[in-house]
């Protein structure tokens, strides 16, 4: 008989951060949804990533180009840092190309760091600063970084993995905290300090790879994506459109950890840029307000508090003209109830590691609850049915499959993609299952894939498995994911323990020593304990079925 615990598991920390698409017959192309890509700034030849921030400082050099937790940079003062940036790289780590991972701090130094190594040739791997040792080292290793760059706090976990990573010969601090006694690590200022403004040119073309991103499959092991300059600066100028930015917009960003979409958009157009980690939803709002923000960009959770809130009335931006959320569905009251407060539209898109990352907004004149708009300028989008891959009719459920300038160049090493991920005419297949209405509109209802998103953040249930069944006390386990309104979805876990007459206490342990080791986004928040695992001749589970069941109040007998 199974025993119940009606969760959610005990967890003293609270949780911190996709999604259309055509008719029955033909691809929707959204290109007359706004103007052509040709008339967004000439991005469509694909300048290479560094020179959208060239461009920006020579049109207004004096113009606010960022603001946050470290300082304030004009246009001019970033490209000119940016250049010394690059000139301190290369003579430190070397290239053309060499490898440095960059933690994604929301701040200052990340933005100087990425489109310093674009400059200097060289390929930034941006990886999440919440990663615990094991996926540190897995995404440093299969991406053959060279170098980091990384804020005090994570020292001492590239200390921990740099033995058994025989490539990472470098590492630099993103600036120095006294408080942590950390001596014979340079940082970033101290590198760029005496470095010349100049660098030499070396022929790199806009279809070289800028950046390598990291993205979770169903085995859990992330895959290493490559996104050329091309993808970047074209995609960067698809959403910036859709979004309807100008030089004149003031984007406020309250997430917690810097996402490339963000700043290669901002930068763009020369907008002005305002980081805001804090996970607070009124001192955001204030933080637009002071700033006359245009642009208010967070996560569903954060949105959640801020509609929640109950100084909400009094919280006011005369200057917004939009809010947009991403990373996992928005619930429809929050964005309800704070288009009506704002006065302005709320949305939502879709997107992927692999597609860097826009390929759906919602439309700011007329967004519908619960989509993630049509394809943005210049992608085509179809559903099709998962294992014949005929194409299927509106309103009809499928696979998302996805087909534009942004797609990846490919995955770094190609064993760790997915089979069959592109197929000979160009289209991705996303792994995430939804439909489109007649009017192309994508609506996203389920995954393929076992890994799931918490507050925007890819959760494996392999990883999280593979930590619990070191516990003692465990003899298997399942992890599936749970939904939550504000999250997109958490942990739910299904424990087998060793000892019956011990099953409270041992469960109880293997839970807080597994969330201990594991980022907040990842913590099982829901547990019960079961006699036994369900799975098929071979081994395997559904997790879906499993999740379905749970989600009933069955449980295995």
């Amino acid at each position: 008989m199974a025993t119940p615990r009606s969760a959610p598991a005990r967890d003293s920390t609270a949780p911190g951060d996709s999604t259309a698409a055509r008719d029955s017959t033909a691809v929707r192309d959204s290109t007359a949804v706004g103007a052509p890509l040709e008339t967004l700034g000439g991005l469509l030849g694909g300048p290479r990533i560094d020179d959208l921030l060239r461009r920006a400082a020579a049109r207004a050099p004096e113009r606010l180009a960022l603001s946050g937790p470290s300082g304030e940079l004009t246009y001019a003062a970033l490209d000119e840092r940016v250049s010394r940036c690059a000139a301190a790289l290369r003579a430190a780590f070397g290239g053309p190309d060499t490898v440095v991972g960059i933690a994604a701090a929301l701040d200052l130094p990340f933005a100087v760091s990425y489109f310093g190594l674009a400059r200097a040739r060289n390929v930034s791997a941006i990886f999440n600063p919440l990663l615990r040792e094991e996926r540190l080292e897995h995404v440093l290793a299969s991406s053959g970084a060279q170098a980091v760059i990384v804020p005090p706090a994570m020292h001492p976990l590239i200390e921990a993995v740099r033995p058994r990573l025989p490539a990472l010969r470098h590492m630099v601090l993103t600036h120095r905290d006294e408080r942590d006694g950390i001596a014979g690590v340079p940082t970033l200022d101290e590198l760029i300090r005496d470095a010349p403004a100049q660098l030499p040119a070396v022929e790199h073309d806009a279809d070289s790879v800028a950046n390598l991103q990291f993205t979770s499959g169903t085995t859990g092991a992330p895959k290493t994506v490559m996104l050329t300059h091309r993808n970047l600066t074209v995609n960067a100028a698809q959403t910036a459109h859709v979004h309807r930015l100008t030089p004149d917009s003031v984007l406020l960003n309250n997430l917690p950890s810097f996402h490339l979409m963000h700043l290669n958009i901002a930068v763009a157009v020369g907008a002005t840029h305002v980081l805001c980690p804090e996970d607070d939803s009124e001192h955001a709002a204030r933080t637009a307000a002071r700033h006359g923000a245009t642009h208010y960009y967070s996560l569903p959770v954060r949105l959640a508090r801020l509609a929640a809130h109950p100084r909400l009335p009094e919280l006011a931006v005369p200057t917004l003209r939009a809010v947009l959320s991403g990373g996992s569905a928005l619930p429809g009251r929050t964005g309800s109830v704070l288009s009506a407060h704002f006065g302005v539209p709320v949305g939502q898109g879709y997107g992927l590691a692999e597609t860097s990352p826009s390929t759906h907004f919602d439309t700011l004149d007329r967004p519908v609850a619960g989509s993630c708009g049509p394809p943005v300028p210049g992608t085509e989008c179809r559903i099709v049915e998962p294992e014949t891959r005929a194409v299927l009719p509106a309103d009809t459920r499928g696979e998302i499959q996805v087909r534009g300038p942004q797609l990846m160049k490919g995955y770094l090493d190609p064993a760790t993609g997915a089979p069959g991920a592109v197929d000979a005419d160009g289209w991705f297949s996303t792994g995430d299952i939804g439909y489109a209405d007649a009017a192309g509109r994508l609506f996203v209802v389920d995954r393929i894939k076992d890994v799931f998103k918490c507050d925007n953040w890819l959760v494996s249930p392999l990883e999280i498995e593979s930590v619990l069944l070191r516990a003692p006390g465990i003899a298997d386990c399942v992890v599936f994911d749970h939904p939550e309104e504000t999250s997109g979805a958490v942990a739910h876990a299904w424990i087998v323990p060793r000892d019956a007459t011990a099953a409270g206490a041992d469960v109880d342990a293997a839970v807080r020593e597994t969330n201990g080791q594991l980022p907040y986004y990842a913590h099982i928040r829901y547990v019960d304990v079961v006699e036994r695992i369900p799975r098929s001749p071979t081994g395997k589970v559904q997790r879906r079925d499993l999740r379905e069941q749970a989600l009933a109040g069955r449980l295995p007998e």
